[in-house]
């Protein structure tokens, strides 16, 4: 390899799966937490989390990392490739989790813990122009439009000086959004999540320990061939959405729109296009999902788990596809 070519890297989500876990790496994973958060994380402990529990499903869906700091909060990490309209209320529900997990019986609520939910995504959510959004939850005077602050004492009770630090806190990272362009310690950090690259002149907190630990050359052979598999499976999960939520959709959504525009020319074109574009994208879903569940049947994967991956009930997959009766 010529000196001046890039070093191949682990992605950083198998590396959460399987490198970031032990405490030699984790200067890693606090140097990235550092550089988002602006403030110097320790890393204490891993605890367990989704992705822990390995199994045929989990490598279809998203990679996830929850760890505590020497501040007490737990950070959720996640990883996510593929779209989900709903993810905003996913990130809410795991936070919200983590919360009531982390309270034993007997604890006051002055005991909760902070969640900060960092959230890596390779597609597109909402609209905006920012490839990096943070959440926090403030009060606003209705009246007077002034933000409410803890007292003296309630700062002491919670050892915390605003109240958005007292509820989760998010960040989004569309990395798509990334115009590739380093300018900050932190961008650099987004460069190397989208490209898999980290430069001779990248200076971040944790980039050069990341530099070699997820070097893909230094990994032992059965960890190579581990990580080999792992990226066809990404990649054949993608190929399945693309060609089943998008053409089976796209296809559903034609003929949802021809009928539509038919139903229109009697109860007016609009209204018809409207209703037709809604049935075909209820249409297109659904054989979407039926395509998916097919070809990780085809794969090796059993009813009962084809169905749960692919969203839809295993006798709705049988009844449409032809699979015969229950066993």
């Amino acid at each position: 390899m010529k000196a001046n070519q890039p070093r191949k890297l682990i992605t950083f989500d198998w590396a959460m799966k399987r490198l970031l876990r032990s405490k030699a790496n984790f200067e890693i994973l606090e140097g990235f937490l550092s550089e988002l958060l602006h403030e110097e994380i320790v890393i204490l402990e891993i605890l367990e989390s989704e992705s822990n529990k390995e199994n045929k499903i989990d490598k279809f869906n998203r990679v996830d990392l929850k760890v505590k700091n020497s501040a007490g909060e737990i950070i959720i990490i996640e990883v996510q490739y593929e779209r989900e309209y709903d993810y905003l209320q996913r990130m809410l529900y795991g936070a919200s989790r983590a919360i009531t997990e982390h309270l034993r019986e007997g604890d006051t609520y002055s005991q909760l813990v902070k969640v900060i939910s960092v959230n890596i995504l390779y597609f597109d959510l909402g609209h905006g122009r920012d490839y990096i959004y943070r959440g926090v939850t403030s009060f606003t005077g209705i009246h007077d439009n002034d933000h409410l602050q803890l007292s003296s004492s309630q700062q002491k009770l919670y050892g915390k000086e605003q109240i958005f630090h007292l509820f989760p806190e998010y960040y989004l990272i569309r990395i798509n959004n990334f115009n590739d362009i380093a300018t900050t310690p932190l961008d650099e950090w987004i460069y190397f999540l989208k490209n898999e690259e980290i430069k001779d002149e990248f200076k971040a907190k944790g980039l050069q320990k990341a530099r070699k630990a997820l070097s893909l050359l230094n990994q032992p052979e059965n960890e190579r061939l581990e990580y080999r598999r792992y990226q066809d499976d990404l990649h054949y999960q993608a190929s399945l959405v693309e060609s089943s939520y998008g053409v089976g959709h796209m296809e559903g959504l034609e003929q949802g729109v021809e009928k539509g525009i038919e139903q229109g020319l009697a109860q007016g074109i609009a209204q018809g296009i409207e209703q037709g574009m809604e049935q075909g994208m209820e249409k297109g879903r659904e054989q979407g999902k039926l395509d998916v569940a097919r070809r990780l049947i085809e794969k090796g994967m059993s009813e009962q788990e084809a169905a749960e991956v692919a969203g839809v009930s295993p006798d709705f997959l049988r009844s449409s596809c032809g699979l015969g009766d229950a066993r």
